[in-house]
């Protein structure tokens, strides 16, 4: 199965109300803006309880694969604890509680076996099990994924998505952020002026025009 850089698409609980830390160990959507509300159904908040107080921030972007299970990066794994995560689905203003939110915590945690934290020999990813599943409420849905084998066209339009730095200066957003980026076919993407050897056959690379491009924080999302 080819797995995407960015996984992009083409196309224990804190009490309701109370504010997340946004504190961001990780991928922003720069050169983005805010995404419509109610659009990436699949886009998960992965939030990280560091210090077990019931503190959760988000960490990473997820994409729900199936009612329990979300697919994520496996460096966006800091601890191999499950129950020091949780999945927002529904999310929108990270802010704000909306009563569009699903909060669920994990159960197991699945990191690629062959992923050694070195990004430039691929298997960056991680399935992470619900403790119970999430539900279509209107704000919540399956994502689309592409099938085995599926080699998208140079220059199709994707979007990605996130609440990662939106500037190289540190700022985190509390919406939704989303941007076009275009797929870059491997023969262009793998020339030492772009990724070079970091681009594995085995991955779709995007972007690249110095513009628009994910950021800490984005990392495992759409």
């Amino acid at each position: 199965m080819t797995w995407l850089v960015a996984f992009i698409f083409c196309i224990g609980l804190v009490s309701a109300g109370t504010g997340l830390n946004h504190r961001v160990h990780n991928d922003r959507v720069i050169g983005g803006h805010d995404a419509r509300p109610n659009v990436w159904k699949w886009q998960v908040s992965l939030q990280l309880d560091s210090y077990n107080d019931g503190s959760f921030y988000h960490i990473c972007g997820g994409s729900l694969v199936d009612p329990y299970h979300i697919m994520t990066a496996a460096h966006c794994i800091l601890s191999s604890d499950a129950r020091q995560y949780r999945a927002v689905l529904g999310e929108y203003n990270l802010d704000r509680y909306e009563g569009s939110e699903q909060f669920r915590l994990v159960e197991r945690i699945v990191v690629h076996p062959k992923w050694n934290e070195d990004l430039a020999k691929g298997n960056d990813i991680a399935v992470l099990r619900l403790t119970e599943p999430v539900y279509d409420n209107g704000y919540v849905s399956i994502a689309d994924l592409p099938y085995p084998g599926q080699t998208l066209p140079n220059n199709f339009e994707c979007f990605i998505t996130g609440w990662g730095l939106i500037d190289f200066f540190g700022s985190v957003p509390a919406i939704l952020q989303e941007a076009p980026i275009a797929v870059v076919e491997h023969s262009v993407c793998s020339q030492p002026d772009w990724w070079g050897s970091l681009a594995l056959e085995t991955m779709v690379c995007a972007g690249g025009d110095g513009v628009i491009s994910g950021c800490q924080g984005d990392s495992g999302g759409p």
